[in-house]
């Protein structure tokens, strides 16, 4: 009880601690002349891509130092990281990497590296490697005064003796920040402040090197002065006369303790230890024992598979900063979404099911014991769940690109999107779905499957996500049927949305409708002030109908994307949107017409068109509604 009283006084105290420091302050950057891509090429959007996600990355991750690549495993891909000074906010980090984000385009347009340089921030993107031991690309800042002469040889002594410390503190540092500050007194009237930083990406023995490669620069370029600093562009030093960071530590050699002193501090510090360390005994066992008993009540004979996927509420609260706002990446009818890292380094998506979701103790029990058991790289991995007192959570990896729809449906960020992309991402959906159907423990029906639910990671692979609450029935059933109809009208098939009966071809419908909407950047859906009567499926149709399917296309691709593969996308689309089940392919006939490009696929009859008639009258409310989102997903389970 003692640690849940003093662990807000600490967080109060470390917030006091942590000043925002002023906007950030251009120091330099650097371009590589010798390399340049074309505009609006692939590298260009790889580079857009990176840029937005570095910019997302820096409100969210606490450390203050994030890298990725975009394209990985093609000729565009693109490096990057930022590395924020490590006593500033997160706030402040953000801030300074968007500034960096959008300057070091402009002044280093059609560069494939760059790097630019801010007061509280570093950014760059490359298409090689990252070399960390290299002193190249860098830049050093040095003050225009000099220190007297008469104690120039003081000065530097001390300088380099405390400069050497802060290499070796920040090298080894235990914290996800390799970062370290300090101060040395020279003369009773002239004290030396600097600090040293690495990214934490960089294991200790690159670091020291890094380091040690920039204070070596010092006595080149910056001898004598006030102040001075070396820029490389994984690691940096600093040095003035006033103390330029943030720090509540004290200075070395202010204070000195007597041994009598020293000795009760570490008695003490020893008694606290051991009686802390017996609470959290005590804790541990009372805790694991109502976990035990959570898992007995609610799984059965399931719970002891899952008790290596159960997370305490304490974990998951640090991991999320204890569901802060600046850790809050999504929000939707079953609660909400945070971002969190946990203490070995793994990042997380934590789905927290509000209690008005609607989402019951079986339906979460039921979407726990199917999903733990899927496992492609189609899908979004369920790393575990939390289950204590009303709080009930789902913790996935963390996908960090959003939604398909983020990129689809905005008229700039579609852009991002080229042909080869879509193709893949549209590849990947069929693969994750059949997986579903075909080749998991158990056979499941997703009823949920639209642009929302695939989300994109670093390379822009699709991950199917929201399983939604599953439920399972007899395993005699070829198809199933109920009174509660859920999911997002425009992508339900007909038997579903009209007689409440699913099957695999249901979820075969709903990839028809998302394979229309890539094709053309357009959701299947009326406004409800169009007097256009055509939804996309009745539109695609008509085209198809009329000898002219690539009307349908995103103008942005129709300059660079091979027709071949655009007809038998649409092909693919209009013969999984058939009205009668039966009619349609099964997700093993789709991926195979991925895999087979001279494949002849069938001709496609009308589809059903769901938004001009019955859709476009009664939801399954009652309510009368051209389109309706319901963000609940159910999954139902046919064992095997």
């Amino acid at each position: 009880m003692f640690l849940f009283k003093i662990y807000p006084l600490l967080l109060f105290t470390s917030f006091l601690a942590t000043r925002a420091l002023a906007a950030p302050v251009y120091n330099g950057h650097y371009c590589n002349d010798t390399t340049t891509y074309p505009p609006n090429s692939t590298f260009q959007r790889n580079i857009n891509v990176l840029l937005s996600s570095l910019t997302s990355n820096a409100s969210l991750d606490s450390s203050g130092s994030y890298n990725t690549v975009m394209g990985f495993g093609t000729p565009y891909a693109v490096n990057g990281f930022f590395l924020c000074r490590g006593d500033i906010t997160m706030p402040t980090c953000h801030d300074c990497v968007n500034a960096a984000a959008k300057d070091v385009i402009s002044r280093c347009p059609n560069q494939t590296e760059a790097v630019i340089w801010y007061d509280v921030c570093t950014l760059r993107f490359t298409n090689m490697f990252f070399r960390f031991e290299s002193v190249f690309p860098g830049m050093n800042l040095t003050d225009k005064e000099s220190v007297s002469t008469t104690d120039i040889n003081r000065f530097n002594q001390s300088l380099f003796r405390l400069l050497d410390d802060l290499d070796t503190r920040a090298a080894n540092s235990e914290t996800d920040k390799k970062f370290a500050t300090g101060e040395v007194r020279v003369t009773s009237s002239m004290t030396v402040y600097g600090l040293a930083q690495c990214s934490k990406e960089m294991t200790s023995e690159q670091c020291e090197t890094c380091l040690q490669n920039a204070i070596g620069v010092l006595p080149a370029c910056c001898e004598g002065k006030q102040g001075a600093r070396v820029l490389l562009s994984p690691c940096n030093v600093r040095y003035e006369l006033f103390q330029f960071y943030n720090s509540t530590t004290s200075s070395p050699g202010k204070k000195k303790y007597g041994s009598r002193t020293i000795a009760m501090i570490v008695i003490l510090v020893v008694v606290f230890v051991i009686l802390l360390c017996l609470g959290c005994y005590f804790l541990l066992r009372r805790s694991r024992k109502s976990h035990r008993t959570i898992l007995r009540e609610h799984f059965g004979n399931e719970s002891e598979s899952l008790e290596s996927l159960q997370f305490s509420l304490a974990t998951v609260e640090a991991a999320t900063n204890k569901f802060s706002q600046q850790n809050k990446i999504g929000k939707g009818g079953f609660g909400e979404v945070y971002k969190g890292r946990l203490q070995d380094g793994r990042e997380i998506a934590v789905k927290k099911l509000s209690t008005s979701s609607g989402q019951g103790s079986i339906e979460f029990t039921n979407e726990i014991l199917l999903i733990a058991k899927l496992q492609h790289r189609n899908l979004v991995a369920l790393l575990g769940f939390c289950w204590e007192a009303e709080e009930k959570m789902l913790i996935y990896e963390y996908v960090p690109n959003r939604s398909l729809d983020y990129f689809l449906f905005d008229s700039q960020r579609r852009k991002l999107l080229n042909w080869v992309q879509r193709y893949r991402i549209l590849e990947g959906i069929a693969r994750g779905i059949l997986y579903l159907h075909e080749y998991s423990r158990l056979k499941v029906i997703h009823r949920d499957l639209k642009p929302n639910n695939v989300l994109l990671d670093d390379s822009m692979n699709p991950k199917i996500s929201d399983f939604g609450l599953a439920r399972i029935i007899a395993i005699d059933d070829d198809q199933g049927k109920t009174r509660r109809i859920v999911g997002t009208y425009g992508y339900m098939s007909p038997e579903y949305a009209m007689h409440g009966q699913f099957s695999e071809k249901s979820d075969v419908f709903s990839y028809g409708v998302i394979t229309l909407e890539v094709i053309s950047a357009k959701r299947n859906a009326r406004s409800l002030d169009s007097r256009s009567v055509d939804d996309l499926i009745s539109h695609a149709w008509r085209q198809w109908r009329d000898q002219t399917p690539l009307e349908i296309l995103d103008p942005d691709l129709k300059e660079a994307c091979p027709q071949s593969e655009v007809m038998k996308c649409i092909q693919i689309g209009l013969l999984c949107v058939q009205e009668k089940p039966n009619d349609r392919p099964t997700m093993a006939n789709v991926v195979s017409y991925f895999n087979s490009p001279s494949a002849e696929l069938p001709l496609p009859r009308q589809p059903a068109f769901l938004m001009n008639n019955v859709m476009a009258g009664e939801s399954s409310s009652g309510s009368r509604s051209l389109y309706s989102v319901n963000d609940l997903s159910i999954s139902n389970s046919f064992p095997r």
